[in-house]
């Protein structure tokens, strides 16, 4: 499976969460879990924003542990919103067009997981994406085609609704397929204001998703950490897993759960796919 993280608050540089604690993401695509052997070397993915409404991307399609031009970049850009990812292929090909984040206009989007029986249901799928979103399609992965599904859903209107309707598209589809399970995911979209992220999954097992704590309570939990210090109020990361093994750092992410990390208060609600009107 793949990992990914996201961040939003305080401009940072991202090498803080891509490289620096103690299980990073980088650390997580050497091996997936501390007892598991499978790495997540099938490409890499950083999607920042910077000065513009729309966000730079790089993107290879070697394993991030060994890309010097990574680590360089992640230790000079400071981002307030941005989005990582360390790839492993399930069953399409290893090559830069394939990994994430996906990008159209000012949305990226990362995805871990799967739709299942990909190669027989694309068709469907990718016949579903509205004719104008259509050609922006780059690569061959069940992930990004949940992104256009997902942008022509009403992505850009309301995230939320449009990640359910993406979700209930392809479990009707699925279902209808004879598929009893179609779909595994955490996703993580950002549109440059916030970070949305959603936790789901047709059957019983559900890949994990960790947020944050609010920062003036790891600044309680931890007067004395300085690391706290340079963080706003409302900065904030969401995670495949921990970065690090603090306790009270992260809290995992009900399942069937959305959240929405922005300026004021947080939002957490309940996750409901239901089919498209």
């Amino acid at each position: 499976m793949c990992r990914w993280l996201g961040y939003y608050g305080k401009p940072i540089e991202p090498k803080e969460l891509v490289y620096d604690t103690e299980h990073s993401l980088i650390e997580q695509s050497r091996r997936a879990q501390p007892d598991m052997a499978t790495a997540n070397g099938d490409g890499f993915g950083l999607g920042w924003y910077g000065f513009g409404p729309e966000p730079a991307l790089f993107r290879s399609a070697s394993p991030a542990w060994g890309d010097a031009n990574l680590r360089e970049i992640a230790g000079e850009v400071r981002s307030g919103l941005f989005l990582a990812h360390v790839r492993a292929a399930t069953g399409t090909p290893v090559q830069q067009t394939n990994c994430h984040p996906f990008r159209y206009r000012n949305w990226i989007f990362v995805h871990n997981g799967y739709i299942a029986d990909f190669g027989r249901l694309r068709r469907d799928l990718v016949l579903a994406v509205r004719p104008d979103l259509f050609p922006h399609i780059q690569g061959s992965t069940d992930s990004e085609v949940m992104f256009f599904l997902a942008l022509t859903f009403g992505l850009e209107q309301d995230p939320v609704a449009a990640l359910e309707r993406m979700a209930g598209f392809v479990e009707s589809l699925g279902r209808a397929a004879g598929v009893e399970n179609p779909l595994q995911m955490t996703v993580g979209v950002a549109d440059g204001e916030r970070l949305y992220a959603a936790r789901y999954a047709s059957g019983p097992v559900v890949n994990t998703l960790f947020v944050s704590a609010e920062v003036d309570a790891l600044r309680l939990l931890y007067p004395e950490d300085e690391r706290w210090k340079h963080f706003s109020e409302d900065s904030r990361a969401v995670v495949s897993q921990p970065l690090t093994d603090l306790p009270g750092l992260w809290h995992e992410v009900p399942v069937s759960t959305a959240l929405v990390l922005q300026k004021g208060p947080d939002v957490e609600r309940p996750f409901r796919p239901r089919e498209p009107d």
